[in-house]
């Protein structure tokens, strides 16, 4: 079996609802037991009245800057306005602005709508996003910020509070799911022993783990568990998906590179050694 054994006897709980299937494959070829416990549910684009109450909003006048922070984000957007037949104006307005992205995935969603970006975060931070729009000068400028799943506050208040008209599109976002016993089910695992390691996808899943053992009164043994990587690794995509846990104290790991591959070779590497 060699390698597509590394994790045998390994149990692995994702709390992810995006590419889930993916992930769980992922790690079953390497021999994983996997605990799948959604803790947020994504409204889809085409239900979304607030999407498309944003994206007439844009419409409304033009656009000096749009910054893009995810990919995936921007094309659900420019998809739900096509079904909405606002894709070719929606294209046109974004057009005639200066576009900004958070990072190669970003810019390869801008550039296959067949638009140019103007600058790329060499980070794929949303501090440098956001520090680069300010720096492009806001005051008096209509700003569509593209977030994904969860609001920004921190950084687009900085927008407003600089003189911007603030345009927030938000695809995908997040609900809690309508079924939470697989992620209670998923706690039980973490205080009894059972699972191994904790993978997160998303920041607002892995906080909404977190309120779930806190409601339960269960936050104090939960927090204890993940303090301890020799009880329960946490492994991250990345700093923002982890900072509920950082926030916290609890230690995470992390792949060099954002992707979800490159989380699942982290975790090969570390579970099996």
């Amino acid at each position: 079996m060699g390698e597509l054994a590394a994790l045998a006897g390994v149990t692995i709980g994702i709390t992810a609802e995006r590419r889930a299937e993916e992930f769980i494959g992922a790690l079953r070829r390497h021999g994983a037991t996997v605990l799948h416990a959604p803790t947020i549910r994504i409204v889809p684009l085409a239900d979304d009245e607030q999407l498309r109450g944003a994206t007439e909003h844009v419409l409304a006048g033009p656009v000096d800057l749009v910054a893009v922070t995810t990919g995936a984000g921007f094309r659900g957007w420019i998809d739900a306005a096509r079904g909405w037949d606002m894709a070719d104006r929606l294209l046109e307005a974004l057009g005639q602005a200066r576009i900004l992205v958070r990072g190669p995935k970003a810019m390869g969603a801008v550039r296959g709508a067949g638009l140019t970006e103007h600058w790329s975060a060499p980070g794929e931070s949303n501090r440098e996003l956001f520090d680069q729009v300010l720096a492009e000068g806001v005051a008096g400028r209509r700003v569509v910020a593209q977030l994904h799943g969860t609001a920004l506050p921190e950084f687009t208040g900085e927008l407003r509070e600089a003189g911007a008209e603030l345009l927030q599109v938000q695809p995908y976002r997040w609900q809690w799911p309508q079924d939470l016993a697989p992620a209670h089910e998923l706690i039980d695992g973490v205080l009894s022993g059972e699972v191994r390691a904790l993978a997160f996808t998303s920041a607002p899943a892995t906080a909404n783990l977190l309120t779930l053992a806190r409601d339960g009164g269960r936050f104090t043994d939960f927090r204890a568990a993940l303090g301890d990587p020799a009880r329960v690794l946490c492994a991250c995509v990345g700093p923002v998906t982890a900072a509920p846990l950082t926030e916290l104290g609890v230690p995470t790991v992390q792949p060099e590179r954002q992707r979800l591959g490159a989380l699942v070779k982290l975790l090969v590497a570390e579970l099996s050694r």
